[in-house]
Formats: structure tokens, C-alpha cells, sequence
């Protein structure tokens, strides 16, 4: 496991949301099917993304057959938390109510979705009791 996780590029993000979204090894095919639903990328520019992906830490790859199949190494979970944290420190000065009141000055999050935070933090505020 990796004890400092970097951030990704979106390119190496993107073959990780795949990944983690199969939830099983997957070939480089089906990688390729999965993201050419969004954007075309080359075989060898997949190949190449999944090696940066091996050499970081991030996937594991295992021979099968003519080629490999995938696995993520990384929990999406952990990655997500990480990353999360890290936003919210650079940009908003690790202040969730900076993060929260600039979404709703922006008109990027509604009523309804900050009922749902309202709720969301009730209820861990309970658990934690």
C-alpha cells in the first residue's frame, strides 16, 4: 500500500474510476471499451496510463491469457478521502464551511442537497454520541 498517495493526472484518474468501478481484474480491452464511451484513447496511450498506474503503486497487473488483467491496489475510499483532504486544504484553507458557503454563493449546490448535509451530519453527530 502506499503510505503518501499523490494525486493522479485526470488521465491515470480516469483508468482508476474504471477499475475501481469493475470491482474485479479487467483487461486492457475493456478499459479501452469503458473509456472510449467518454473520450478515444489510443491502445497504447491505455497501455502506457496502466503502466504509470503499476509503477506508482496504484494497480496491480497479472498476466492472463495474451495480456494482463488489472486490479487496483489503492481503495477508492482511501484515495477519495485523501484527495478530499488535500482540496480542502489548498483551496479553502481546510475550512469546510468556506468550501460549503462558496458552492452555495456559486449557485452549485440547492436547498435539497444542503437538507441532505443537514441530515447527513445530524446523524453522524448522533452515532458518534
Amino acid at each position: 500500500m502506499i503510505k503518501n498517495i499523490k494525486r493522479l493526472p485526470d488521465s491515470e484518474l480516469d483508468i482508476m474510476l474504471i477499475i475501481w468501478k469493475a470491482n474485479t481484474p479487467v483487461s486492457r480491452s475493456y478499459i479501452e471499451s469503458q473509456i472510449n464511451k467518454k473520450k478515444h484513447l489510443a491502445s497504447t496511450t491505455i497501455l502506457s496510463l496502466l503502466t504509470r498506474l503499476v509503477d506508482k503503486g496504484f494497480v496491480h497487473a497479472e498476466k492472463h491469457s495474451k495480456g494482463n488483467l488489472y486490479s487496483a491496489i489503492v481503495d477508492e475510499s482511501i484515495y477519495l478521502q485523501n484527495e478530499g483532504k488535500s482540496i480542502l486544504e489548498k483551496l479553502y484553507g481546510n475550512s469546510l464551511k468556506n468550501f460549503i458557503s462558496t458552492l452555495y454563493a456559486g449557485n452549485k449546490i440547492d436547498e435539497d442537497e444542503l437538507a441532505e448535509l443537514r441530515n447527513f451530519l445530524d446523524k453522524t453527530k448522533e452515532e458518534f454520541k
